[in-house]
């Protein structure tokens, strides 16, 4: 009998290497881009499993040398507990999905524990991606307790790579080329990180066939959910913070407070504003494109007044955020929720640490060193120090779970930001209320940028469900 032709499938620098006869690569072109350096066609690592499963469903003799990894046994035994209903309807879709797609989760509502039994599911070693080395440590801890096996790390000075391994979006990138086909399980953590230019190579040089993809807010301001979708898989499920309030979720109310500028603050104000606006008119810069920052950048260093211009757009913005009045409400506020734990979020570093320095706080931030930072996080949660200070570092990822009160003085106009702090002190405990204050200076552009980040069902209190 004639011996049948072979198609082969190998991994090489992140991409797939297809080498078969013509009936073969006709059936999978879609997939395929001809590489005239190696006389062979190339695909993207990403579309292993469609590439596999239409090779299988046309019955066509292949190799696959590609793949590294065999199937896992994985169990919860006397570690795990049953899952909440909205995890089981969320599992449910993503199976049905075939195993692949993206579920959007409140934070504090289990999206942890939903991987895990996804993992238990697919039974293949598995490659978890998440944005910051806090989360990663915090996941492999957490792998570990639950399936009893020792967890790898990549990333922040750890390169152990095992069957289950936790590693940061930008150290995914750097070495997926050499070990994108050891893992037949991706789980993405807040996986709106997903579409940034250089991050998304995580997703395509990995050929794992099983996908899940977990955040609380997919929408990004650059619309670039779609290619969330492309790399994962679709919308399998979703459900809000609003839906779960009282039940999975703390009960919770925001308030909303707007405040007077000091009258001197008030006039520097509108004269700041007066230079940065009449420089923006003579310009016709509206920023209804998404390229007029740039151009005001740019017409700032070239321009006699752009400089003063420059200045004038900074003094305001600072104004707005960091008024005085602002301190003095939040020093109230503390006084008030002086039984509670306490997260103060601001925007800029430098407001921080005008709090800290005053109210004598902790404060938090990008620049704040592990140690320090682990040491405050474990304070925080003691009750040692019952207010903590923030700048961005507490927006996502951190398990801060004694938390109740949040108070934001500053923040941009991202609704993905928004949703996040409200999620910081969401976590449930017995009799918890918990209550999210927003400080907004009276007559000035925070005005509307409160307005932009309030445009969540989780604001909304009339689109709740009865």
């Amino acid at each position: 009998m004639e011996e049948r032709t072979v198609t082969t499938v190998d991994f090489t620098q992140g991409t797939l290497l297809l080498n078969g006869p013509a009936e073969h690569i006709l059936a999978i072109r879609t997939y395929l881009k001809f590489d005239e350096r190696v006389k062979m066609f190339r695909a993207l690592a990403s579309d292993y499993g469609p590439i596999i499963m239409e090779l299988h469903r046309r019955k066509f003799p292949f190799e696959d040398r590609a793949r590294q990894f065999q199937p896992l046994q994985l169990s919860l035994d006397g570690t795990g507990f049953p899952p909440l209903p909205h995890q089981d309807a969320a599992l449910s879709a993503w199976k049905n999905g075939g195993r692949r797609g993206v579920v959007v989760l409140p934070t504090g509502s289990g999206k942890s524990y939903l991987a895990v039994l996804a993992m238990r599911e697919v039974q293949r070693p598995t490659l978890i991606a998440v944005p910051t080395i806090d989360l990663m440590q915090q996941w492999a801890r957490n792998l570990e307790k639950f399936f009893q096996v020792p967890a790898g790390m990549l990333g922040g000075g750890s390169r152990d790579i095992r069957d289950i391994t936790v590693t940061t979006y930008d150290s995914a990138v750097i070495h997926m080329e050499f070990i994108g086909n050891r893992f037949g399980f991706f789980v993405f953590d807040e996986c709106h990180h997903l579409p940034g230019a250089t991050t998304r190579l995580a997703a395509t040089m990995s050929i794992a066939p099983f996908r899940l993809g977990l955040t609380a807010t997919p929408e990004r301001s650059d619309e670039g959910e779609q290619i969330i979708y492309d790399l994962i898989g679709p919308l399998a499920y979703r459900i809000d913070i609003d839906e779960l309030e009282g039940k999975v979720l703390a009960p919770y109310v925001t308030k909303k407070l707007e405040l007077e500028l000091d009258p001197d603050e008030a006039e520097e104000y509108r004269r700041s504003r007066t230079v940065y606006k009449d420089f923006l008119q003579r310009n016709g810069i509206t920023f209804r494109d998404r390229n007029d920052w740039q151009r005001f950048i740019g017409l700032c260093a070239r321009q006699a007044d752009g400089r003063a211009a420059f200045k004038a757009y900074l003094k305001q913005k600072s104004i707005a955020r960091g008024g005085r009045s602002k301190l003095r409400k939040l020093w109230e506020l503390i006084r008030q929720h002086h039984d509670e734990r306490i997260i103060v979020f601001t925007a800029e570093n430098d407001i921080a640490y005008e709090i800290g320095l005053r109210f004598l706080l902790p404060v938090l931030t990008h620049k704040t060193k592990a140690a320090e930072r682990k040491e405050m996080l474990e304070k925080f949660c003691a009750g040692e120090y019952p207010v903590l200070v923030t700048s961005n570092v507490l927006n996502e990822g951190v398990d801060v779970p004694e938390a109740g009160v949040g108070i934001i003085i500053s923040g941009s106009g991202s609704v993905r930001e928004h949703v996040q702090r409200l999620g910081r002190i969401l976590r449930a405990s017995d009799g918890k209320q918990a209550v999210l204050y927003e400080l907004v200076s009276r007559d000035t552009s925070e005005v509307y940028v409160s307005q932009r980040r309030r445009e969540h069902r989780a604001y909304r209190r009339n689109w709740r469900k009865n």
